[in-house]
């Protein structure tokens, strides 16, 4: 990835409030007794001086196990949204390669994978997903790089598309396999978010490929690492399949 600068001012108030917002009444606590960027130091053990260090920390923060998480969000909590007026522009590019090497899909031919621990994993097709009913959203990306950004994103609810593939709901993961040879996974928990979505368009328009072209798995709750672009491959299993970043 290419290093960006460190969170603004403006952006690391925001992304505060956001997390002030998503947190469960009875922990937001945390983040009034210490959860500042002096406090993510005193937890991490990095000085947060230089944005090497501060990246080491973002990692460390966002490799919390599933039950540290559990504990500290409550599960009916969402993150914020924002209105058209607030939605950044232009809306970064971020990926482990440069723009030239975006993959170049022909949406004609390009199939969705399903496989794993679902009842149907027949593949599905754009023009499928493209005529079922859609819904959107408008929530800022944040980059464990240190830099954030708010965009509208319109899709399918995952939790609905899982059961239209008959997944077993009871499964502990979901991985994702992409075109570009990015992996990564999350907990069925957040599969099962109501704003986890499967993402086909971008500010009204078919997803650009420089955001992830055909789809692109949005999770506003997460880190941008764990937001898959080019996604062409997703299983259900019970068997942790780790991610590029933290194999």
């Amino acid at each position: 990835m290419k290093k960006k600068h460190f969170l603004s001012d403006s952006d690391a108030h925001y992304v505060v409030k956001d997390a002030e917002k998503i947190l469960a009444p009875d922990r937001r606590r945390l983040l009034q007794q210490g959860l500042t960027l002096g406090g993510i130091m005193m937890l991490t053990g990095c000085d947060i001086s230089n944005n090497d260090d501060i990246e080491k920390a973002l990692f460390r923060i966002s490799r919390f196990n599933d039950r540290i998480q559990s504990f500290l969000f409550s599960k009916n909590s969402v993150a914020p949204e924002y209105l058209p007026e607030d939605i950044t522009t232009p809306f970064p590019f971020n990926a482990f390669y440069g723009e030239e090497e975006i993959p170049v899909i022909d949406g004609q031919d390009y199939k969705l994978e399903i496989r794993g621990l679902v009842r149907d994993n027949r593949n599905w097709f754009l023009s499928e997903l493209y005529n079922m009913q859609h819904v959107s959203q408008i929530t800022r990306h944040i980059c464990v790089e240190g830099w954030s950004a708010i965009g509208k994103w319109g899709g399918i609810p995952f939790r609905h598309f899982l059961t239209l593939i008959g997944a077993d709901m009871r499964a502990k993961y979901v991985s994702f396999r992409c075109v570009d040879g990015y992996y990564t996974s999350i907990d069925m928990a957040t599969a099962l978010h109501s704003q986890t979505l499967l993402t086909l368009t971008w500010n009204n328009r078919v997803l650009p490929k420089e955001y992830g072209y055909p789809i692109k798995i949005r999770i506003p709750t997460k880190l941008g690492y764990k937001n898959p672009k080019h996604v062409q491959v997703i299983e259900v299993t019970n068997h942790f399949p780790g991610g590029y970043w933290e194999d």
